[in-house]
């Protein structure tokens, strides 16, 4: 197998020859046909996430075929089409596990950041986190659906009935939650990079009613906002934006400091929550709710080898919805 892996903290990601992995006990091996790229995958580069071991492979929005299947692997055949995400293993003992808060798990594993990912030929899944996908639709196409619209979801469903919408941050998760929350009916404000005119028609196209730069105010107050960007400045931002009693959800799992805000702006029983990553049910729910809203993803695609250039892209924010690397 052939992987982009990363051998320590803000280095460059290497192409290496491996040996191909054998699956253990419920876990199935997966010939990658497509890998997103993720901001998270920026956090694992950079560092910014704790107790990275390297070396890593990263890579969490994996779109694939089994190859191979473990010992008392029932639930997947070689051949069959899943997707891999970001939540790779719980413990299942642990008191949010028990509670059904599995996302909280104390002992988790995540693809591409604890785990080996998607950047490279082949992976190892645990086959109880690996979503059977079918054959309708096309690989580059869902690979984002694994991360960018399992978080949107999350974070969408975190942000109550609010009518008025505000998405900070137009990327990935930012144009596939927009075209679900105008299948739902609700009035979608983006906020993108200022001057970021490109991003901003990006948005009108899939139907918002607003869009400007993240320093703007809106064309009304809020009633919540979400957001994807790994800014602690938007913080404060949202908050003015949002009405009294309103939400804002911070999706990322990485920000920078959020700098200090007069209590005015939160009081008013307004609300600041946190999504922290996802569980399964939140993926049998969105794999169902996508094409019901017609979600259609913006992608770039490009060869495994690119991989550090298309990383460089997205930290500076020339990547259009969502790049996807292919072995």
């Amino acid at each position: 197998m052939r992987a982009m892996v990363l051998p320590g903290p803000g280095s460059p990601l290497a192409l290496e020859e491996r040996v191909d992995p054998q699956p253990a006990e419920g876990q199935i091996r997966v010939t990658v046909s497509a890998c997103g790229v993720c901001r998270t995958d920026l956090h694992v580069v950079d560092g910014e996430l704790p107790h990275i071991k390297y070396p890593i492979v990263p890579g969490h929005e994996i779109v694939g075929r089994v190859d191979l299947v473990g010992p008392d692997v029932t639930t997947h055949r070689v051949g069959d089409r899943v997707g891999i995400p970001w939540l790779g293993h719980t413990c299942g003992i642990c008191r949010f596990c028990r509670q059904g808060t599995e996302n909280l798990c104390d002992h988790p594993r995540f693809t591409g950041y604890t785990s080996d990912g998607g950047f490279a030929t082949h992976t190892i899944a645990d086959a109880r986190y690996a979503f059977p996908l079918g054959e309708d639709g096309d690989d580059v196409a869902i690979a984002p659906l694994l991360c960018a619209g399992l978080i949107g979801w999350r974070s969408l469903v975190m942000a109550g009935d609010a009518e008025r919408l505000g998405i900070y941050g137009f990327g990935a998760a930012g144009h596939i939650v927009a075209q679900i929350a105008r299948w739902q009916g609700r009035a979608v404000h983006a906020f993108t990079r200022n001057g970021d005119v490109e991003a901003q028609e990006f948005a009108r196209r899939l139907g918002a009613v607003w869009a400007g730069g993240s320093d703007q105010m809106p064309d009304g107050p809020l009633d919540a906002a979400i957001i994807y960007a790994p800014a602690g400045e938007l913080v404060p931002a949202a908050l003015r934006a949002v009405r009294k009693g309103g939400r804002v959800v911070c999706a990322g799992i990485h920000m920078s400091d959020i700098p200090s805000f007069p209590y005015d702006i939160l009081w008013g029983e307004r609300q600041l929550v946190s999504v922290a990553n996802l569980t399964r049910q939140d993926g049998v729910d969105f794999l169902q709710v996508a094409p019901k809203a017609g979600v259609r993803t913006q992608t770039t695609a490009y060869p495994l080898a690119e991989a550090n250039e298309v990383l460089a892209k997205l930290r500076t924010g020339q990547v259009l919805g969502a790049a996807v690397l292919r072995p």
